[in-house]
Parts: structure tokens; sequence; C-alpha cells
């Protein structure tokens, strides 16, 4: 080698050894935190859990944002870049809950593909883990993210705690206010079909409500278990799914105020339109509004909810599909 380009060789060794590489040691894009109404760039994140300590996480991933939000007692503690799934290999949006956690894993179909901090949203390969970041939707229907922000959500999340993934723009929505959940007539209520309360199939963990317009029921999940099921009436037309999240803020009247998070056909329906409506066995009612607590979710579609819209020991409200094995 001619000395002239052995030194640039050199040189070159030299500049990698003191100035910090762009990737974790993994090859993952390790991230970089940045002020909150910074213009995000990839690998970079927000992460101020101080503002709201404790209480049900919430996570809603927008997919043509590239970016996840994260919700802690429905207010937002997290904001990060991510890439989702390839064209051919999308991820599928819809509403998940967390059904395995592991700190180190790798993938049994991809050999050698390392997941860490994966959180397994379905048994058929959606996961959210560490990865890299190219500020492009680059994997094959996982989320990955900063191998640094990775590592925080995993800390704040637990099993049969909801995710979001949605195809709107929407990251940060408004409160609203459903006055009741739903309301009390129990004459004008729907009979058929059967009423479900078992709430001792799943004593502890996250609450999910889904409301589906389409089977005038409405379903309740405690740490992805479903608990309960009721007719539900008078919910009038629905179009798209639209996802809330029950914030720590309660009103003049006593009732709680919920955040808008997710929606998938423009502007969400108003709660306190719904309430006013819809109706469902008192009993029920009474009984699904003493498990509401703050990040507490609350779903309604015009989608069934199913065998082919629930995954083992969880849930999911697919409109599309996609799949990275986190198997």
């Amino acid at each position: 080698m001619p000395f002239p380009k052995l030194i640039l060789v050199c040189a070159a060794l030299l500049l990698l050894l003191v100035r910090p590489p762009a990737f974790g040691v993994s090859g993952y894009t390790k991230g970089r935190q940045v002020a909150p109404f910074s213009k995000f760039k990839p690998g970079d994140y927000v992460w101020h859990p101080e503002i709201s300590p404790s209480g049900p996480v919430v996570i809603l991933v927008s997919l043509p944002d590239q970016t996840m939000y994260v919700y802690r007692n429905g207010v937002r503690i997290g904001r990060s870049t991510v890439s989702t799934g390839k064209p051919g290999r999308s991820t599928p949006t819809g509403v998940f809950t967390i059904l395995q956690k592991k700190v180190e894993h790798e993938s049994n179909i991809y050999k050698g593909a390392k997941m860490p901090h994966m959180q397994r949203l379905t048994w058929s390969g959606i996961a959210m883990h560490a990865g890299q970041l190219p500020g492009y939707p680059a994997s094959h229907g996982c989320v990955r993210l900063p191998e640094d922000f990775a590592e925080r959500v995993y800390s704040v999340t637990t099993m049969g705690s909801t995710v979001i993934i949605a195809d709107n723009k929407s990251g940060s929505g408004v409160t609203t206010d459903p006055g009741l959940l739903f309301a009390a007539n129990k004459e004008a209520a729907v009979q058929a079909g059967a009423l479900v309360w078992k709430p001792d199939l799943a004593p502890k963990g996250a609450v999910s409500i889904i409301v589906s317009s389409i089977d005038g029921a409405v379903y309740i999940y405690r740490n992805g278990v479903e608990i309960g099921r009721a007719p539900i009436g008078n919910i009038g037309s629905i179009s798209g799914t639209y996802a809330y999240s029950a914030t720590a803020t309660i009103d003049s009247n006593g009732q709680r105020d919920w955040l808008s998070v997710a929606s998938t056909k423009g502007r969400a329906p108003s709660l306190k339109d719904l309430a006013s409506r819809a109706t469902v066995d008192p009993e029920f009612r009474s009984n699904v509004r003493a498990l509401i607590t703050p990040g507490t979710s609350l779903i309604v579609t015009n989608l069934p909810v199913n065998t082919n819209t629930q995954s083992s020991s969880g849930f999911n409200i697919l409109t599309s599909g996609g799949g990275e094995s986190a198997q």
C-alpha cells in the first residue's frame, strides 16, 4: 500500500476511535434524548416519566409519523422515533396487549436476530424491541425502538399494558367529557345476547373496554383476558376505530375525563354524545365504572370482536396484516 494511502487509512481509523458511533454496540440505533419540542431525527426521543410517576401505561404508535407516544395515567411521558414494517411486511394496526416481556430475546425464525427489551404484541410475531432506525419503515413488521428508549419503555410497562398501533397522524388528542359511561335506562337496553361478568378470570391488571357497533356489544378485558361482555343499544353509526385513555382528571359532575389518543377515520366521535344515547344493563355499567382508573383504555369501533380479531391471551382489532417473528 502506498505511504500516503496508508496515512489516510490510519487517520480514518483514528477518527472512528475518537468519534462516538451512530449505533450502539449491538449495531442498533443507540438513541439520543432531545428537548421536548425539537425536530426529531432517527433515534431521537423525549422521556420525562417524572411528569406522571405512577399508574397504568398506554402506548400509541403512529405509522405515518413513525413515532411512539407513551402515556401514564393519561399523561404523556415519552415520545420516540420508531421504524415499523416495510412495504410488503407492514405492521398491523389495531389495539393490542403486551403478552410477553424479555430483556434478552432472539428470533427463532431469523437466526441470530437479537431483539433486546422485547415486548410481544401477538403470538404470530409482532413485538416492540430495540433495533436499527434508518428513518423510514424497515422492519419485517415489528416496532423497532432506539436502544435507550426501548429499555426505558420496558421499565414502565406491565403484562397486559395496552398498545395502540394506528394509521393516523394524531399523537396528542383532546380531552373529552364522557359523562356517564353509558345510560342507565334498563328498559331501553338491548335484550338480545348474553351478559357475562366474571372478574375472577383476571383479578388484577390493566383494564380495556371495547365497544363494537357491529356486534352491538361491549367487551371488558383485564390483563388481556375477557372478564365481561354485555349487549349495548342505541350506539348509532360508528365509522372506523377510535381509542381513548382515562385521565386522572375528574369534572365538576364527578365524572372522569378521557383523552382521545388514536383514530383511523379522522375525528373521534364525542364520548359525551355516545354516553347520552348508548344503553346497557345498569348493574353491568356500575361494575365496569368501578374498574376505571387513570390509564384505562376505551376503544370504540365498527369492527367485530371475535376469534379472528383476537390473539391468544390478548386481543387486537386488525385492519391490516404483517409480521416479523419475535418467536
